[in-house]
């Protein structure tokens, strides 16, 4: 596994880098995993390479989550540790499978406390979470579903840097807080419209110019509020009809 595929851990200086990555394990991260419950203590952080974790929330009283975030290689899954509280405030599930190196919380917090720039990065990861997690709160309520649905699409081909990802329409209801019969309906309006093509729980962006322009402008916040406190990082791909090229 690439030790600079974490965009993260690509922009601490050399030194706490490789002092950091001597205390990680690489994991692989299976489809579907549940790192961890809202509520739960937690044991860990993750540093994804090429899996990526959905951030989740349930409300009492309700059945299932929805998803407030997404993590992939651009991130860092458990960065709430920084703030000293060791109890997790969203559950967190792995919608893409791939590897991550993990990183105890006990030497997390060491590691904090010996980087300044490591101390810098997490925290303008954390505001950016936070903008992040605030905007996917105000979109639930002013934007369509097949608006959110296709930034939920951009966001998922970004961070498995493919133009082909499994997931299932009850798991994309799940995310989005409706019911699967919803994302039945607006996954099949793209799909008669060229823009994504869905068979036996792959999902394929065969236009991302267009699904760009059926997603809400969250999309491109989320994008702009990254790169202004972060610097380039999301990775994203030149826009081409057709597929895109790597």
């Amino acid at each position: 596994m690439s030790r600079d595929q974490n965009a993260l851990l690509a922009r601490l200086p050399r030194t706490d880098r490789a002092r950091l990555l001597s205390g990680c394990e690489g994991v692989h991260l299976s489809l579907s995993q549940v790192l961890w419950d809202a509520g739960d203590r937690q044991a860990s952080v993750l540093f994804p390479v090429d899996g990526f974790v959905s951030q989740v929330v349930q409300l009492p009283g309700h059945v299932g989550t929805v998803e407030v975030g997404m993590v992939g290689r651009e991130g860092l899954v458990g960065a709430a540790l920084a703030l000293g509280v060791p109890i997790a405030p969203v559950g967190a599930v792995v919608q893409g499978a791939g590897l991550a190196w993990r990183l105890d919380a006990h030497r997390f917090e060491l590691e904090l406390q010996a980087s300044e720039a490591l101390r810098g990065l997490v925290q303008r990861y954390l505001y950016v979470t936070l903008v992040q997690w605030g905007t996917a709160s105000a979109c639930r309520s002013f934007h369509s579903l097949q608006e959110r649905l296709a930034r939920w699409l951009l966001m998922s081909q970004d961070r498995a840097h493919a133009d082909e990802f499994r997931v299932t329409h009850e798991f994309m209801g799940l995310m989005l807080g409706v019911r699967r019969e919803g994302v039945t309906v607006a996954a099949g309006e793209l799909q008669s419209a060229g823009v994504i093509r869905y068979h036996r729980g792959v999902v394929r962006v065969c236009d991302r110019l267009a699904l760009e322009s059926r997603a809400c402008a969250c999309f491109a916040a989320d994008g702009e509020v990254y790169r202004a406190s972060l610097g380039p990082g999301r990775e994203r791909r030149p826009r081409s009809k057709g597929g895109l090229r790597r």
